[in-house]
């Protein structure tokens, strides 16, 4: 894979930017909004390696990524510390995982979308009726927030750094994924099925294993969640957090790396800085979606990269002596 170097470029300054942003950023509140786009983007690129990488489109993430934070919460509201709680609630949403896997890949398309669908309310009409133990409307309250390394992360800026670098080995572990031939071979059962399992592949088992590391993700991103909050309620496993997902993901674009970071960025945006200004920031929302599929079907991201191949490709046409656009026409 041949590597652009403006592109690279363009990159590293933004991730140079975000590493320092707690330096450089005087207000807390927009550190706050800062940790949001992160952890959001940590669950919309765990989304995005079903539904871009994998063609699989789930409605049902909501609920893997409340049961995360559900299991967290409340073995710490029982007692039991951090360096239990986290472990406990990521391998328990990876067997959560496992089971919507196993039900939901016995069908593709909208049977499978229907599927995660039904899965996912089923666990949030578990955290609303069960209210026993899950104090249902009421949430669950998480008192602190762990001190790795003697660091206090109920400091904003302190916690906004444990959930940059939680986003860089996200990022890392995704462009592993992408470049893998375990990579190659998910892109093929989505483009080709029929194709892969006559050339010996194991369709089911790849997708599997995608839905295993999308919910490894999304696990994690329900505990930065929970922490960010220090609360958890039935609403986190609701269909509208599915879809807000699913919306990061396509209006940034699918098998993106980058777009799901912008599309989370805009959902965040909109909900915590536009509402305070537009008070139907949600007809907002769906204008710019509607704008967005309508003019750059691809999304955001690839959207922006092919307008801008396009006017640099003009700007050589332009450039380009009348000689060399003359031979170029007569050789067409």
């Amino acid at each position: 894979m041949t590597s652009n170097p403006g592109r690279t470029g363009f990159v590293l300054l933004l991730l140079a930017i975000l590493a320092t942003l707690p330096l450089w950023m005087t207000s807390l509140y927009y550190v706050n909004i800062a940790s949001q786009i992160l952890f959001w983007a940590v669950f919309a690129l765990g989304l995005n390696v079903l539904v871009g990488y994998g063609g699989l489109v789930s409605l049902g993430h909501a609920g893997l990524f409340g049961f995360s934070g559900y299991v967290a919460a409340l073995l710490m509201v029982n007692g039991y510390s951090h360096a239990a709680a986290l472990p406990a609630a990521i391998i328990g949403t990876l067997l959560m995982t496992a089971v919507f896997a196993a039900l939901a890949l016995r069908s593709t398309g909208i049977s499978f979308l229907m599927i995660t669908l039904a899965l996912g309310q089923i666990l949030w009409g578990i955290a609303y009726r069960w209210a026993d133990v899950t104090r249902g409307d009421n949430g669950v309250n998480v008192a602190g927030r762990p001190s790795p390394f003697g660091i206090d992360l109920t400091e904003p800026r302190a916690f906004y750094v444990a959930v940059f670098i939680t986003f860089i080995l996200c990022l890392l572990s995704m462009l592993a994924l992408v470049r893998s031939p375990y990579g190659a071979s998910l892109r093929g059962t989505r483009d080709q099925p029929r194709r892969m399992r006559a050339l010996g592949f194991n369709v089911w088992m790849i997708r599997f294993i995608a839905f295993l590391f999308s919910g490894f993700w999304t696990a994690v991103a329900g505990i930065l969640f929970i922490y960010y909050n220090q609360f958890i309620s039935p609403q986190v496993m609701a269909l509208q957090t599915s879809a807000e997902a699913l919306l990061m993901v396509i209006s940034g674009g699918t098998a993106t790396l980058a777009g799901p970071v912008v599309g989370a960025a805009i959902v965040v945006i909109m909900k915590n800085v536009v509402s305070a200004y537009v008070e139907r920031w949600n007809m907002v929302l769906g204008i710019i979606f509607v704008l967005i599929i309508s003019f750059m079907p691809e999304g955001l991201v690839p959207g922006t990269a092919r307008l801008w191949r396009s006017m640099m490709g003009r700007r050589r046409a332009a450039k380009m002596p009348l000689g060399l656009k003359v031979a170029g026409e007569g050789s067409r």
